[in-house]
């Protein structure tokens, strides 16, 4: 009885919302041009200065055809939603066990570039009676050109719609180091290694591989390349083992300089060495997605081929894995537990940040002030 009075209890009250904020990706192929516009639009991740709304679209309509080709590759879309849906409510099960204090709660997905778009989101908030809300960054690494770019487009969208007071906020702006994080991609890693034979294994290169930055990014001051080192490095003492390694960055869009080295250049290069064993790790992303499915499972092993690395592998991304699961309702238990507004990290402006919007917080839990007070909180 005690328990159906318990469950009882829980289905009346508003939920604390897990506001899960990502990139996201075109679930189908009609969607490409819609995400691409959207994504070339955005000047915190491709600044384009005052002609952006105008090159944006023209960009992303030439580049469609050759994207919708790519998405068709893997299935006709991508698994993005799939994968975020499936580890929030997976987190949101733990966190009501671990945290009933702050149960039911509720993940809601939050993309910046496809749908459910942050403005749905907030809507569905709304008609939940949600009062509480953690803007938890599915980037575990911060750049201003992904969370920061999510976040600072969250809070506009607030203003935009009239909801700035609707909601009380916190902020889960990075994640890179958690040590239950830290295992589930070294769980993975491990998994990875299963492919080739056993002794062969120590032979393999773990190559970690982030989606890259442009260098004017990396010279502003953005912690993002730091924080994936640290990630990396991690992972190889959770591991133990004796396997070299090598950080390398994927995804260069445009013409100018990205911060390297490529991983392109870095198989071509294992290649002519002479190297044969080589484990790619997708570091910077919790699910699959188009960076996993088309560029390093085809572009990259059709590469790894042509030079001569006869064993090209990916480890599993983190997707379904359980200890990420487990992760996930740590960090954000332990975020409600601590009564923080955010990491030590987020006021903390780059050096060469102009950006009035950026360490914004709407509505906060309690009182917040920047430390450069470049616009209202």
């Amino acid at each position: 009885m005690s328990l159906l009075r318990h469950a009882s209890n829980l289905s009346k009250r508003a939920p604390t919302a897990i506001a899960m904020m990502n990139m996201g990706g075109p679930s189908s192929l009609d969607e490409v041009q819609f995400f691409l516009t959207n994504l070339f639009t955005d000047p915190e991740i491709i600044p384009m200065g005052p002609v952006q709304n105008v090159v944006g679209p023209y960009v992303a309509k030439r580049r469609t055809p050759k994207i919708r080709d790519q998405y068709e590759q893997i299935g006709g879309g991508s698994p993005i939603l799939k994968w975020t849906n499936i580890q929030g409510e997976a987190m949101c099960k733990l966190l009501d066990e671990l945290r009933p204090e702050s149960a039911p709660h509720k993940h809601y997905v939050f993309f910046r570039y496809a749908n459910p778009l942050t403005e749905a989101a907030l809507k569905q908030m709304k008609a939940d009676g949600v009062e509480r809300a953690i803007a938890f960054s599915q980037y575990p690494q911060w750049s201003c050109t992904t969370a920061g770019s999510s976040m600072n487009h969250l809070w506009r969208e607030l203003e935009r719609l009239n909801m700035t007071n609707d909601f009380k906020w916190s902020l889960i702006d990075r994640w890179n180091t958690h040590s239950g994080y830290i295992k589930a991609v070294a769980n993975r890693v491990r998994q990875g290694l299963e492919q080739f034979a056993p002794e062969d294994r120590d032979k393999v290169i773990i190559m970690f591989s982030a989606h890259s930055v442009p260098m004017k990014v990396v010279n502003k001051g953005d912690p993002y390349t730091k924080e994936i080192a640290s990630t990396s490095e991690l992972v190889m003492k959770e591991l133990g083992l004796k396997n070299s390694h090598i950080l390398s960055w994927q995804s260069k869009v445009g013409y100018l300089p990205w911060m390297g080295p490529s991983t392109s250049d870095v198989i071509k290069g294992f290649g002519a060495q002479g190297h044969k064993h080589v484990l790619a790790v997708p570091i910077a992303f919790t699910s699959d997605h188009i960076e996993t499915l088309f560029e390093i499972d085809i572009e990259y092993a059709e590469e790894a081929h042509e030079v001569g690395i006869t064993h090209f592998k990916r480890c599993p991304s983190l997707n379904d894995e359980p200890l990420l699961f487990k992760a996930m309702a740590d960090v954000v238990k332990t975020h409600l537990d601590s009564g923080e507004l955010h990491s030590p990290q987020y006021p903390l402006n780059c050096p060469g940040c102009v950006n009035p919007m950026c360490r914004t917080i709407r509505n906060p839990v309690k009182p917040y002030t920047k430390l450069i007070n470049n616009s209202d909180n």
